[in-house]
C-alpha cells in the first residue's frame, strides 16, 4: 500500500475498514476526557463489553442453581470448556479434540514438558531462542534440574548474529542439525516478546523431527494475533495465554495445543487429574487414571467456569469479526502504516531517531513493532503515556507499540506517531 502521512489518508482507511467499529465493542480508558491510544493488546487486551454481562451470566447460575449448575441449565459447566474449544482451534489451526483450556500459561508447560522432555543418556538438550520470556527460561531450567541435569550442559540458546536483532531461520535450523544426536526438545516461542519477530514455526518443526527430537511452541505472543496451522505443521504440543491479543482478562485462562498423532502414546507420561479423566467413566471414582481422548486427557483439575465465561466472550467477538483472516489483513495494515509514519519522522528529523528491530517482512511479524528510542528513551516514554498513547517499556531503551485490529484505527496510529514527532523535537538532540 502506497502510505501517506497524512490525517486525511488516515480517516480514509478507517472509512474502508469493515472492522472499524469493532472498538465499540470495548471498554477504552480515558485520558482528558478521551479515550486512550492504547497500543499495549501485547500485554493486556482491552476488556470487551459483552465481558460482564457472560461473567454475570454465571454468576446467576451460581446464585440461581449452585452445584446444579454443573448439570443444568442453558450452558452446563460440566461441559462448558468444550464450547470454546471450536474458536480456538480455528485460531491456531488445529482440530477441536487436540485443544483443550486449562491452567495458566507457565504450569501448561510445565505439564506439558513432562510429556514431551524425556530425557536420557543419549538426547538430553533442549533448543530455545535466547532472549525468550523468562517464565519459559525459568520452566526449562527448573524442568532440566529436576531430571538431575546441568542447565549449562542441557540448555542450548540460539542467538542472533553479531549487530542484529533478530533470528536467521537458516540459523536455527543449523543449531538443531548439529545438536540433533543429543537433541530432545525444540521449544520456541512463536513470536518472540522482546523483537516481535515470528518465528518460521513450520521449518522449526521439521527440523526438530528431523534430529529425531519433538518441537514444542510458546504461542503467548502469537494466538490471537497470526494465522497458524499447528496441526498442518506437526507441532507436538503448544501452550498460550487468553490475556494478550484475546482480551480474556488479566491472568485469564490458558490454553494448550497436542497433536492427535500422540493421543495413543501410551509412552508418554502425564501429571493426572481427575478432570483428564476419561468422560464417560468419571464420576464412578474409579482408581487408576484413564485419559480421556484427545487433548483434554491433558486437563488436570475443575474448569474455572468465570474464568472461561471471560475467555468465551472474546471469542465470541473473533467470531462475529469474520475470524483471524480478516483481522490480519487489517492488522498487516495498521503496523504496516505505523512502520511507515516513524520512518517518516526519522527522515524527517535527518538521524536514525527511532529503529524499529522488528522484521519489516510481514510474514515474519504480527501486530508489534519494537522502537529502540536512540537517545531519551524513558522520558519519550513517558512522554507518550502522559499524553494518552500507551505504549509497553521494555528496558533499556524499547518502546513496544501494538496496533490490534480489533480495537486501534488508522487515526489512532496516525496520531500516535504525531505524539511520537513532537517526543523526537522535545528529547532527541
Amino acid at each position: 500500500m502506497d502510505y501517506q502521512n497524512t490525517q486525511e489518508f488516515a480517516l480514509a482507511l478507517d472509512e474502508q475498514d469493515t472492522l472499524n467499529k469493532f472498538s465499540e465493542e470495548f471498554l477504552t480508558p480515558q485520558h482528558n476526557g478521551k479515550d486512550i491510544i492504547y497500543l499495549c493488546g501485547n500485554s493486556l487486551g482491552l476488556q470487551p463489553k459483552v465481558a460482564k454481562q457472560y461473567l454475570q451470566d454465571q454468576l446467576n447460575a451460581w446464585e440461581d442453581n449452585a452445584v446444579e449448575s454443573w448439570f443444568v441449565g442453558k450452558t452446563s459447566w460440566l461441559n462448558y470448556h468444550e464450547q470454546l474449544t471450536g474458536p480456538l482451534a480455528a485460531i491456531v489451526g488445529a482440530k477441536n479434540t487436540e485443544v483443550s483450556v486449562m491452567n495458566s500459561l507457565t504450569v501448561n508447560l510445565h505439564l506439558l514438558m513432562v510429556s514431551f522432555y524425556k530425557p536420557n543418556n543419549n538426547r538430553f538438550k533442549i533448543i530455545m531462542e535466547a532472549g525468550a520470556f523468562p517464565s519459559d527460561q525459568y520452566a526449562v531450567e527448573s524442568q532440566v534440574k529436576f531430571h538431575g541435569l546441568d542447565p549449562a550442559d542441557a540448555v542450548i540458546e540460539v542467538a542472533p548474529r553479531p549487530g542484529e536483532a533478530t533470528l536467521r531461520t537458516e540459523d536455527i535450523i543449523q543449531a538443531i542439525a548439529k545438536n540433533g544426536d543429543e537433541l530432545a526438545l525444540v521449544l520456541f516461542s512463536g513470536i518472540n516478546y522482546y523483537t516481535g519477530q515470528f518465528f518460521d514455526i513450520a521449518a522449526i518443526t521439521r527440523a526438530a523431527h528431523e534430529a529425531g527430537a519433538y518441537a514444542g511452541f510458546d504461542l503467548a505472543h502469537a494466538a490471537g494475533n497470526v494465522p497458524m496451522q499447528l496441526h498442518t505443521w506437526g507441532v507436538d504440543f503448544a501452550c498460550w495465554c487468553s490475556y494478550k491479543y484475546m482480551n480474556s482478562g488479566p491472568g485469564g485462562i490458558s490454553g494448550i495445543f497436542v497433536h492427535e498423532k500422540h493421543f495413543n502414546d501410551d509412552k508418554l507420561d502425564r501429571f493426572a487429574g481427575w478432570w483428564g479423566y476419561r468422560h464417560d467413566k468419571r464420576f464412578l471414582m474409579a482408581p487408576g487414571f484413564e485419559p480421556e481422548a484427545g487433548a483434554q486427557g491433558w486437563n488436570v483439575s475443575t474448569s474455572p467456569i468465570l474464568l472461561m465465561a471471560l475467555h468465551k466472550a472474546a471469542l465470541d467477538l473473533f467470531e462475529k469479526a469474520g475470524g483471524l483472516p480478516v483481522m490480519r489483513a487489517k492488522s498487516e495494515q495498521l503496523t504496516g502504516y505505523l512502520e511507515f509514519l516513524i520512518e517518516k519522522i526519522n527522515a524527517q528529523k535527518g538521524s536514525e531517531l527511532f529503529k524499529i528491530i522488528t522484521p519489516k517482512d510481514y510474514a515474519a511479524r504480527g501486530c508489534q513493532l519494537s522502537v529502540i528510542c536512540k537517545t531519551n528513551a524513558k522520558a519519550i516514554f513517558n512522554f507518550l503515556a502522559e499524553n494518552g498513547v500507551i505504549g509497553d517499556w521494555r528496558e533499556p531503551d524499547v518502546i513496544r507499540m501494538s496496533p490490534v485490529p480489533l480495537y486501534n484505527s488508522f487515526k489512532q496510529v496516525f496520531d500516535a506517531a504525531t505524539a511520537l514527532s513532537i517526543a523526537a523535537g522535545k528529547f532527541c538532540f
